[in-house]
């Protein structure tokens, strides 16, 4: 099993978007058993994916009330899982302090890992100790980046806060997020980073919310869609490598 985390420090930047759709991607391009946790108390993959929380309360899985399996829920995609998010995620960074275990959500995720081969990690926004706890869950850390001097500036803000951590270190893998090669501040950035994948901007991705599905399924033959599996294959081979 590995654990894909999709994070930035910076909201706005296609997280949720590129989260739902990489889940959906490993799912029915790779065929994975494969599980999307949303951490994010905004709930936006939930909402995607058609499942907003449920009885028991998020926060429960890491308050040790509720176990990770018994909140999983099938999707309409075969082969996909979603542990939903809700409001009560917005204490989940003083319950993290209270415990005081440091790897709370990696052992969770360890626990899974008899029934998915994959599991994608929606993340909220910010340096937190649940950023903490995912980095530290982490196998690749995937980072959507806006091609603009301040997304550019927070990714490099993360980058250099994983250096200072101790210990085993996830590797990170930018993506140039929601890129228009007709405005020059995005032909610029591409030119500085030629090695980051792209996933461009398109009327399909913005349709999401929309739509409620991933790419992959109402609008399979875009070119956001065609991005989406291209940039998932890449990511296996990274895991194949050993990240």
């Amino acid at each position: 099993m590995a654990t894909i985390a999709i994070y930035s420090l910076k909201g706005g930047v296609g997280k949720t978007t590129l989260a739902v759709n990489l889940a959906h991607a490993a799912a029915t391009v790779s065929q994975r058993r494969t599980l999307l946790w949303d951490l994010d108390p905004q709930a936006g993959a939930s909402f995607v994916l058609g499942a907003e929380g449920g009885v028991t309360p998020a926060r429960a899985l890491f308050a040790k009330t509720a176990a990770p399996d018994s909140l999983a829920r099938e999707t309409l995609y075969p082969n996909l899982h979603l542990i939903a998010a809700d409001p009560s995620l917005r204490g989940l960074d003083r319950l993290f302090m209270e415990v005081g275990k440091r790897r709370r959500l990696a052992k969770l995720i360890d626990g899974l890992a008899a029934q998915y081969d994959r599991v994608l990690l929606d993340c909220p926004p910010g340096l937190t100790e649940t950023s903490e706890q995912v980095m530290r869950a982490a196998n690749i850390i995937i980072v959507p980046v806006i091609p603009s001097p301040l997304s550019q500036r927070a990714f490099d803000a993360v980058v250099a806060h994983i250096d200072r951590l101790p210990g085993r270190r996830a590797a990170i893998l930018p993506i140039h997020m929601m890129v228009d090669r007709r405005r020059s501040i995005h032909r610029a950035a591409i030119d500085a980073h030629p090695d980051w994948p792209i996933v461009p901007m398109t009327s399909a991705l913005e349709a999401m919310a929309s739509e409620r599905a991933a790419i992959g399924a109402f609008a399979p033959r875009s070119p956001g869609a065609a991005a989406i599996a291209h940039l998932w294959t890449g990511i296996e081979r990274r895991l194949a490598r050993g990240a």
